[in-house]
């Protein structure tokens, strides 16, 4: 399965080292044991569409500082929310749709929550990535986003 993934990935041709990626990670719907998602994985992948200006992983009160630590050693700024994630994750996609140095919006998540702002960031000629960490999930972005990557399952 990752060997399909990677081979996906690389069809994609040359990275684009000219766009500028926001990628916004839906840490407690990924960061799950079960899914055994990989934040180099997710770096991997995004490179092909360009170069990570913002990453940000956003996580609840409950996020243990190992976790914490993990996300920052991967490059990402974790994003300690009190309250729906969601909302503070999509308040922060749609602030990178208005930024005029920012090409190209990725979400990894494994629902829908995000759909207004995916289409937001569409309707603002920015490129829509969605990485999801299963097949069956997040069905409406899979049906509206630019590229859609499914994460192998690792282990």
């Amino acid at each position: 399965m990752l060997e399909k993934v990677r081979e996906k990935i690389s069809s994609l041709g040359k990275p684009k080292q000219d766009k500028k990626i926001a990628v916004f990670i839906d840490g407690p719907n990924i960061l799950r044991r079960e899914l055994k998602v990989d934040l180099s994985e997710v770096k991997k992948i995004l490179q092909k569409f360009g170069k990570i200006k913002i990453g940000k992983v956003f996580l609840n009160q409950y996020a243990s500082d190992k976790l914490v630590e993990a996300v920052v050693n991967q490059g990402f700024e974790p994003v300690i929310t009190v309250g729906d994630i969601d909302v503070s994750m999509a308040a922060d996609a749609v602030e990178a749709v208005y930024n005029p140095h920012i090409d190209v919006i990725a979400f990894v998540t494994r629902d829908s929550d995000f759909l207004p702002a995916l289409i937001k960031a569409k309707r603002n000629g920015k490129e829509t990535v969605v990485i999801l960490a299963e097949e069956a999930s997040a069905v409406a972005l899979k049906n509206n986003a630019d590229y859609v990557i499914v994460m192998p399952k690792l282990g």
